[in-house]
């Protein structure tokens, strides 16, 4: 199937099994109908949001790939689904929930779909394990929240994840989780994805930098979700601090611009003239097409914006499905 791979699409399972662990079960997700189409994921007795079939359907999900010029989508959990706040335990077995419907709806259309599974990172050395059994299990990665349980995923205690995931050559997606300083936001939550995932985003790629992870692991793949964030105008103001400040050279031992041109972003921006500065700033071979499919929060048509910056034939074939191959570890 010709068309683009898609890095940044969410799946939720169309159920849920009850709670059977002995760690309280407060915020152990159900699925709840309300209609033929659309079910209410529940969280502590309240709808945290309405999805629809097409977050578990395959057939649904490829109508709607054929329908935007999606050749493949590289499924992701729901990132509220990665469950750091669970002990280590019911996060094994709620991630084998999530990673199980992963599985199964590639298994039902392989040539049109990878996995991106979930791992309980709030045990860093349970989470290097669970991984290397995905990775045997055909995932191509996972995906990771922006920072565990308030911590940063540059902190070092994360080594034995990162160190696994450049020794198995896993991909790792990082999606923003639950940011920082909620309180400056004045308006309704919905204000949240638009207003606070950038700067998250941006929060994370820095704290890899300068914890050195990026440094010790430099066969690390490894991609952000939303562009970045603001994280290519931060680069700038990062990289001059780097020239001038001899403290910040003895930290971060490699010059971020170069480090930068290493990771991979999507390009869910809704904006050509960001994806132009996006370019500008890491190179189109770092670029990958994001739509965070099927939620409302998405881009309806994420190729658009990529055929207005009217790229030659090679460049346009490395934003399509070139920059997502090597990101993914395919030939």
């Amino acid at each position: 199937m010709a068309g683009a791979i898609d890095i940044h699409n969410h799946v939720v399972p169309a159920e849920i099994p009850p709670y059977a662990g002995t760690h309280g079960s407060a915020r152990w997700p159900q699925m709840a109908a309300c209609d033929a189409r659309h079910k209410n994921v529940m969280i502590e007795g309240k709808n945290f949001r309405t999805v629809s079939d097409e977050c578990w359907d395959v057939a649904r999900r490829i109508e709607a790939m054929d329908a935007t010029g999606i050749g493949i989508q590289v499924l992701s959990p729901m990132p509220e689904l990665l469950s750091y706040w669970f002990s280590p335990e019911d996060a094994v077995a709620f991630g084998r929930v999530v990673n199980g419907t992963i599985a199964a709806m590639v298994a039902c259309a392989p040539t049109r779909f990878a996995g991106l599974g979930m791992v309980p990172l709030q045990d860093p050395g349970l989470a290097a394990r669970e991984l290397e059994r995905l990775m045997r299990d055909g995932f191509r990665g996972v995906e990771i929240g922006s920072n565990i349980n308030g911590v940063a995923i540059g902190d070092a205690r994360f080594e034995p994840f990162f160190a696994a995931a450049e020794r198995l050559g896993a991909a790792v997606f990082v999606h923003a989780l639950h940011p920082a300083s909620l309180e400056r936001i004045v308006g309704p939550p919905r204000l949240v994805p638009f207003v606070a995932f950038p700067g998250e985003t941006n929060f994370a790629i820095c704290s890899l930098i300068s914890g050195g992870m990026l440094e010790r692991h430099p066969k690390l793949r490894i991609a952000f979700s939303h562009g970045g964030g603001t994280f290519a105008i931060v680069l700038s103001r990062l990289a001059q601090g780097w020239t001038i400040s001899p403290v910040l050279r003895e930290t971060i031992k490699v010059n971020p611009r170069e480090t930068a041109r290493r990771l991979y972003y999507d390009t869910l921006v809704f904006d050509a003239r960001t994806l132009r500065f996006l370019i500008d700033s890491f190179g189109k071979s770092q670029l990958c097409v994001g739509s965070d499919f099927p939620f409302d929060a998405g881009d309806k048509e994420p190729l658009r914006e990529i055929a207005a910056l009217k790229l030659d034939a090679a460049d346009l074939a490395a934003l399509h499905e070139g920059n997502a191959k090597r990101f993914l570890g395919l030939k």
